[in-house]
């Protein structure tokens, strides 16, 4: 078991909004196992590290990631042969992990092996909480065949790139949600509405019929997990919500009786502007189609309104990203993009609290406390008064710790205590 000892560090409290001042944190076997001040230093400590003026907070949580969607293009990405797209999809990770995301929920594409191999630090990356294939109806988000494609299963359909599965009917889609809960989805993602990157589905589109819907969740819900909805718009959100799905995944263009009703039946809302800013700034050159082009601005324009009507309206909203190919590297402007409609708190506690609540690991992740799994950000710098301290690249981060082990660590370690080798 490694134990680590911080002293003297500057604690977020996201209850309260604010941070515990020269406080002490130790931590050994994966967990937070005390905290207060002028605790004694464990005689197995491998390293006492020098906190002062540093920030130290939860690992960050974005629940919407496609780590394998290593082109912008999601059709390229669909074809690529397996080994192709994870050895693309490492560095993406690895990425997330260096900007001080330590767990993250893919909504289509990671699988279980992705997860199993960051659980065991085969690779550098963040937890991941894979959905698997994300279930799409023929001519849905996650079909991206052609219009002059055969429109029929094809082997792009097995392969990990590919972030969807089609199928149709009530017994396929029942029998599509159990295939992928036994591969090792932590939830299931159904496409419930037209979407952006997809050939050939309007946004104004549902997805599935109600009977379809109905049973995917029922299949979740019988594996004690839950379902995610694509949905932008009035109509698709409420199908979903009225199906009993748990999260709506964007929801750009929802109005505010509907935002009553989600806070009504608990429903969370995972928004992900900064994908929709960067598509519009950077699609065109990353090889994005024209029909997806063309549908950009039709829900990245209404997004920071919809952002603030659900504050008000009081809708619980974890922090999504959403990003593909060369736009991963934003993932943490969302923060600011967030900041800037409901301040920096809001903005963090969707990364932390609200989205380990979403991820059904609430105190556990997403919070300082003992007990807590040890997933640890040193931050230079307050975040609840400047957000850019969390933005970038991981420069304002003198450490970053994963199940209590260092993926990062820039910090002085205090004299006489050795570090284990």
């Amino acid at each position: 078991m490694s134990v680590y000892v911080f002293r003297h560090a500057d604690v977020l409290d996201l209850d309260a909004g604010s941070l515990v001042r020269n406080v002490d944190v130790v931590v050994g076997n994966e967990s937070i196992v005390s905290m207060g001040q002028g605790l004694p230093v464990p005689a197995d400590a491998q390293g006492v590290y020098d906190a002062t003026g540093l920030t130290l907070m939860p690992g960050l949580i974005d629940c919407h990631v496609h780590a394998t969607a290593s082109t912008v293009n999601l059709g390229v990405s669909a074809k690529m042969p397996n080994a192709l797209s994870v050895i693309r999809a490492l560095p993406i990770l690895k990425g997330m992990l260096s900007r001080g995301f330590t767990s993250v929920r893919d909504a289509g594409g990671s699988d279980w092996a992705l997860s199993s191999a960051s659980k065991d630090w085969l690779i550098d990356a963040p937890r991941i909480f894979p959905s698997g294939k994300a279930l799409s109806q023929t001519g849905g988000h996650g079909d991206f065949r052609q219009r002059g494609d055969q429109l029929e299963a094809c082997s792009c359909s097995y392969r990990i790139g590919d972030i969807g599965r089609v199928v149709d009917g009530v017994d396929e889609v029942r029998r599509a949600a159990r295939d992928e809960l036994t591969r090792g989805a932590t939830q299931i993602k159904v496409m419930a509405s037209g979407g952006v990157t997809s050939p050939n589905d309007p946004i104004g589109n549902t997805g599935y019929s109600m009977d379809e819907l109905k049973a995917i969740v029922a299949e979740a819900e019988a594996w004690q997990t839950y379902v995610m909805a694509h949905a932008y718009t009035p109509r698709a959100i409420r199908r979903a919500v009225e199906a009993g799905v748990r999260t709506i995944e964007h929801g750009n263009l929802i109005d505010e009786e509907t935002a009553q009703l989600l806070r009504e039946k608990n429903v969370f809302v995972v928004p992900t502007l900064i994908t929709f800013d960067m598509l519009a700034v950077e699609g065109e050159k990353f090889g994005l189609p024209p029909e997806s082009i063309a549908k950009v601005d039709d829900v990245r324009l209404q997004g920071r309104a919809a952002i603030a009507m659900l504050h008000r309206v009081g809708v619980k909203m974890g922090f999504g990203s959403d990003l593909l190919g060369e736009s991963h590297r934003h993932q943490s402007a969302e923060l600011q993009v967030r900041a800037e409609i409901v301040g920096n708190l809001e903005s963090i506690r969707s990364a932390t609290t609200v989205a380990a609540e979403i991820l059904m690991r609430a105190g556990q992740l997403g919070v300082i406390r003992p007990g807590a799994t040890a997933d640890i950000l040193l931050v230079r710098g307050n975040p609840l008064e400047d957000i850019g301290v969390l933005t970038g690249q991981g420069e304002g981060l003198a450490a970053i710790m994963k199940d209590g082990r260092f993926f990062k660590n820039e910090l002085i370690q205090l004299a006489g205590v050795a570090v284990a080798s």
